[in-house]
């Protein structure tokens, strides 16, 4: 087994794996670290296709404490029509919209209750936009564990309606996310649950990562040139950097050194990019405002960490508006057939204005993640769509109206 312990992103600190997420000595973040074997690509050829797939780079150390739903190993989709309006020749679609909670939370929210199950926890939780509160139950049903969800009361119905009909305790939390997140960290510490991305976070993350190793299976173990990261508490864009350094590692490319991450917030809630294009702080947002309810985090968890990878590898961040927004996920969807909540069409706009800017040049390999479905917030995307025109059940008048 690979799992070496639980390593201090600070201080360097090692850790038994265990349930625990901060260090003693100097309060950092724990991550899982490995001592990485070197692999053969052959050795995933015959592999089920989910992220399980990679288990010697995730932190299960018995094989029968999976839970899993059959997530992973979404479509890497060659854009050639958005390509071509936007003037790239070489762009893909990482669309895990097609999860089975139609969400990339799947990944890290599968992770995460695995090992709580391992760890022998009782009960597990998340604090979330919406997202995370469906794959938590889901995978809380899968493992016959109570589940306890955390989120702000204006999420979209249909999250909630979906995390409901797993069977999700629902704790509608009147303020924004961050105040979820702080009275979830309080019970999680309190009553031993395991709130996935609170005091689970240390395995939660590593989920994330296995969005890069798809992507360079899928590139047939090339490195990709730009990553467009949709960016909320920034853990994904930290975990799949962490990723391609694992399979670096472990001989399965040649140089992670040449990819370019690139954090997309939306204008209303975009600590991140304010920090990168001004004094490198973050300062939190505490009334965020904005349609990607799923970015609406005000106070990131990892955003200085992903200022630290921006800076690592050159990458840059960026933003775009309500209106941009709505725009993107709709050029998506008319040109790829792909249908995106809005943080998905924030990745497409501000990889947009990114070309626009010269920051991508056409013959570059590209990725955008699309990391969720539309149809969890028609609402907000309806407000852009032509209403349909009810007419009588005449073929003349219908036949006059086709073009």
């Amino acid at each position: 087994m690979s799992v070496r312990s639980l390593k201090c992103r600070e201080c360097g600190r090692e850790y038994d794996m265990q349930f625990r997420y901060i260090c003693d000595e100097c309060f950092g973040p724990l991550d899982v670290s490995y001592d990485i074997p070197t692999l053969s690509p052959d050795v995933f050829a015959n592999r089920e296709q989910t992220y399980w797939r990679y288990s010697e780079l995730l932190p299960i150390q018995d094989k029968s404490n999976i839970v899993s739903i059959g997530a992973g190993m979404t479509p890497l989709i060659r854009a050639e029509r958005l390509g071509e309006k936007l003037g790239l020749r070489n762009l893909y679609i990482k669309n895990d919209s097609v999860n089975p909670t139609f969400s990339f939370k799947d990944r890290p929210a599968g992770v995460a209750i695995s090992k709580a199950r391992e760890l022998g926890l009782k009960a597990v939780g998340c604090a979330s936009t919406g997202n995370l509160a469906s794959a938590t139950a889901a995978h809380a049903a899968k493992a016959n564990l109570p589940c306890y969800i955390f989120a702000p009361s204006d999420i979209e119905m249909a999250k909630i309606v979906q995390a409901l009909s797993y069977g999700g305790n629902f704790m509608a939390v009147k303020g924004t996310y961050d105040d979820a997140n702080t009275i979830a960290a309080q019970i999680g510490d309190r009553r031993r649950i395991g709130v996935v991305n609170i005091n689970m976070r240390s395995y939660y993350v590593e989920g994330s990562k296995t969005l890069a190793f798809e992507v360079a299976e899928q590139l047939d173990w090339q490195m990709p040139d730009h990553l467009i990261i949709p960016v909320g508490s920034g853990a994904m864009l930290n975990a799949i950097c962490k990723g391609f350094e694992e399979l670096e590692a472990a001989s399965l490319i040649d140089d992670a050194s040449r990819m370019r991450p690139h954090a997309a917030q939306p204008h209303g809630c975009a600590p991140v990019v304010d920090a990168f294009h001004g004094t490198g702080i973050i300062n939190p947002v505490y009334k965020p405002d904005t349609i990607a309810k799923s970015l609406a985090i005000g106070d990131p968890g990892d955003g200085r960490y992903v200022l630290k990878r921006l800076k690592q590898y050159g990458g840059s961040a960026g933003e775009c508006t309500n209106d941009e927004i709505l725009d993107g996920l709709i050029l998506l969807a008319k040109t790829e057939g792909i249908f995106t909540e809005p943080a998905g069409g924030v990745a497409v706009a501000v990889l947009h204005k990114m070309v626009k800017d010269g920051r991508i040049s056409p013959d570059e390999t590209t990725i955008c993640y699309i990391t969720g479905n539309g149809l969890k917030a028609t609402d907000t995307v309806m407000s852009v769509l032509p209403k349909p025109q009810v007419r009588h059940p005449d073929v003349t008048e219908i036949a006059a109206a086709i073009k």
